[in-house]
């Protein structure tokens, strides 16, 4: 299977950033982007220089890194913003326009080849300075494709390097977005890029979407955090990577760790269902489950816990079963005959009836009782 040629630009501490009420210290940045080079994600879009002294300062410290990663910031098509790009020593900048008649209309007040003349002045300015510019179309999915592309061609001859599309309300279906970028991939030179956002939940698939479709830099955040509902989130794009598209020069093993990092920086909590990193990904309470995986885990596991950096769990409960349950008193020092065990079994299935939490704790004074000793 060939893999797919994609690279990662992780957007977490300027987009993630931009969730309501999450702000990350400098320290903070740092120990994030650090883990990210450590993955192997290949951009890191470190904060937007223009938005204050101390964002300007948090990106040049991440610059000054010395990562393998290249450093890219965001920047309005103004020489304000790229001025303050340049004094952070990023490698690339990330030069944005609205593109669709409603962005423009309500933002510029202007026609929309004015905003493109103006912008593309800035790619010409940044080029100047020796850094590379991503040349990118907000609001690109609700832009006439006729507009869109002439966008891009003129952005080529300006000699940006990477074409971004940005899905920026997540108004696309992953079947759209294929269909769109593979339009855009056959008509444009430079590498092309996906930046997607979560609004119906379609953000991960609309970025493997484009990956299939041939775009090349993918744009993600660590737990999907970002605007409104979200970005497509780095843990996800990476496994699906991994799975479907054979991509595997990424270090997936620090995903758990890093997500627990954001989560506790960022101050939103981790959902107990998330994919990959959530407590729940990896743990099981079904008998018919637990009886299979400890035989093969890949009957309900598409791929190991250890890939992420996670543990497999079994939760006793009402769905529990005898293999399951056989298996945790073993675990636990325990070996019971068939009696004592079913009899286990019928108290551990009444307390998770009842909704009562069922640790080692409380499994060992089941086990106790049942064998007839004093229980804890």
């Amino acid at each position: 299977m060939k893999s797919w040629h994609i690279e990662i630009c992780d957007v977490t501490l300027r987009d993630g950033e931009q969730t309501p009420g999450v702000s990350f210290t400098c320290e903070e940045k740092v120990r994030i982007a650090e883990v990210l080079d450590q993955i192997g994600v290949e951009v890191i879009e470190a904060g937007f220089p223009a938005t204050s002294s101390y964002e300007k300062r948090c990106v040049s410290s991440v610059s000054a890194l010395g990562l393998n990663a290249r450093i890219c910031c965001l920047a309005r098509a103004r020489k304000p913003d790229v001025d303050a790009a340049i004094d952070a020593g990023v490698d690339m900048v990330s030069i944005f326009i609205p593109t669709s008649e409603l962005h423009v209309r309500h933002k510029f007040h202007a026609p929309r080849e004015k905003v493109l003349a103006d912008a593309l002045e800035m790619v010409d300015y940044t080029h100047d300075h020796g850094l590379q510019v991503r040349f990118a179309a907000e609001d690109a999915s609700r832009t006439d494709l006729p507009f869109l592309l002439e966008v891009y061609r003129q952005g080529e001859e300006h000699g940006a390097d990477l074409l971004s599309f940005a899905d920026t309300v997540g108004a696309l279906t992953p079947l759209e977005m294929y269909r769109t970028m593979r339009k855009i991939v056959r008509a444009i030179k430079k590498p092309l890029c996906a930046h997607c956002h979560n609004d119906m939940g379609m953000a991960t698939a609309n970025t493997i979407a484009a990956a299939q479709a041939g775009a090349f830099q993918l744009h993600t955040t660590v737990n999907g955090i970002g605007e409104r509902a979200g970005n497509a989130a780095l843990e996800e794009v990476l496994v699906a990577l991994y799975m479907k598209g054979n991509v595997r020069h990424y270090d997936l093993s620090h995903l758990v760790t890093l997500s627990g990092m954001v989560a506790q920086y960022s101050g939103i909590p981790i959902d107990k269902l998330k994919p990959v990193v959530g407590d729940h990904a990896f743990r099981h309470e079904s008998g018919i489950h637990i009886a299979a995986i400890l035989e093969d885990p890949e009957t309900y596991e598409y791929f190991p816990p250890t890939l992420v950096g996670a543990t497999r769990k079994f939760t006793l409960g009402k769905h529990t079963g005898k293999k399951a349950l056989e298996h945790e008193v073993a675990r636990l020092g325990y070996s019971l005959p068939e009696k004592d065990l079913c009899r286990v079994l019928e108290l551990v299935k009444d307390r998770g009836e009842k909704k009562v939490e069922l640790t080692d704790e409380t499994l060992i004074d089941l086990i106790k009782m049942v064998m007839g000793g004093p229980p804890l």
